[in-house]
């Protein structure tokens, strides 16, 4: 079968190869899998980098989530072969893959591949951080990297629960079009001031930052919380860390805490994990709901895809398809 492994970790262009592997033969409580989507996130580049918090063994395949069909079933039977299923794993870029049958989650019958390849990791990360913010009708939520696939999906589940949220773009082409889906303020923070627009338009600063970014936007979101307010990190696209004003957390009773979804899934039981995926699967399956994708690669063409994927104003996921 054909995989994208690498040997070495470093930038993607330069240490992803495509090598003919071993189909993989499941053990007696796993599923073989045939993928045939698979979405690139920024945590895919940061393993793949090495500067994530999982280090990968060598040579390792890369990717972490992936749709796909059952084409060998467990030893028990409970998932049976053709089932359409979608999985996170360690190195879903590949044309197979093994996986234990209870951490596969069925495919409804209406939800494209192309969805439920990113039915998981960004909308289960912004529905688990709008439950633990404690955000409430009326309160503002500002995201930074707004025009992420994160971001949209938090604007529109926040908007539904009657949140106000602003969030930041780098271009001005990106604003209409968050603004469509319900974002009530969105700033171009090349050309606009971050505090002073949250100030002029919230008051006193928004209650809660879901900040991705870090580094001095990372400062200035911080900046922007209301007394009492906090801060949710769970993300880096800059790779710098928040320069923390030590004044603000002390005179402002600012906290800041981070979020990692692996992390908040162990902590819940089998009912609230029911309940979240309920949620998160009605919300992606919902007419009014948007999920974007904005190309496709074949996984031969996996290079051309991660150009795609660092183009700016990107609008909508990449994904690799089988």
């Amino acid at each position: 079968m054909k995989e994208v492994i690498f040997e070495q970790v470093g930038m993607p262009n330069e240490v992803l190869t495509l090598k003919e592997t071993d189909l993989p033969e499941p053990k007696a409580h796993e599923v073989q899998i045939k993928v045939t989507a698979r979405n690139i996130n920024p945590s895919d580049i940061m393993f793949i980098r090495g500067m994530y918090g999982i280090t990968p063994k060598l040579p390792s395949s890369a990717g972490f989530e992936a749709s796909g069909v059952v084409s060998k079933s467990d030893e028990a039977g409970k998932v049976p072969v053709g089932t359409r299923v979608m999985f996170t794993a360690l190195g879903t870029w590949r044309e197979y893959i093994c996986i234990p049958a209870a951490l596969v989650i069925p495919v409804p019958a209406a939800m494209s591949d192309e969805v439920a390849c990113q039915a998981f990791v960004n909308p289960m990360t912004a529905y688990g951080m709008i439950e633990k913010s404690g955000l409430k009708a009326g309160d503002w939520l500002l995201i930074t990297a707004g025009a992420s696939a994160f971001g949209k999906f938090a604007i529109q589940m926040a908007k539904a629960k009657g949140i106000k949220v602003a969030c930041t773009v780098r271009q001005d082409a990106q604003k209409s079009y968050l603004q469509g889906l319900g974002a009530d303020l969105v700033i171009n923070t090349e050309t606009e001031k971050l505090q002073k627009m949250i100030t002029e338009h919230t008051g006193e600063g928004v209650s809660v930052v879901f900040d991705a970014v870090g580094g001095v936007l990372g400062a200035k979101a911080l900046a922007s919380i209301k007394a009492g307010g906090r801060m949710m990190v769970f993300g880096l696209l800059s790779l710098e860390n928040i320069p923390l004003n030590s004044g603000l957390l002390i005179f402002k009773n600012i906290s800041v805490e981070g979020f990692w979804l692996s992390t908040w899934m162990e902590s819940m039981d089998d009912a609230a994990r029911k309940v979240a995926f309920g949620a998160v699967f009605g919300f992606l399956m919902a007419e009014t709901s948007q999920v974007d994708v904005a190309a496709k690669f074949p996984l031969e063409q996996f290079k051309e895809a991660l150009e795609a994927y660092e183009k700016p104003g990107r609008n909508g996921k990449i994904l690799l398809v089988s």
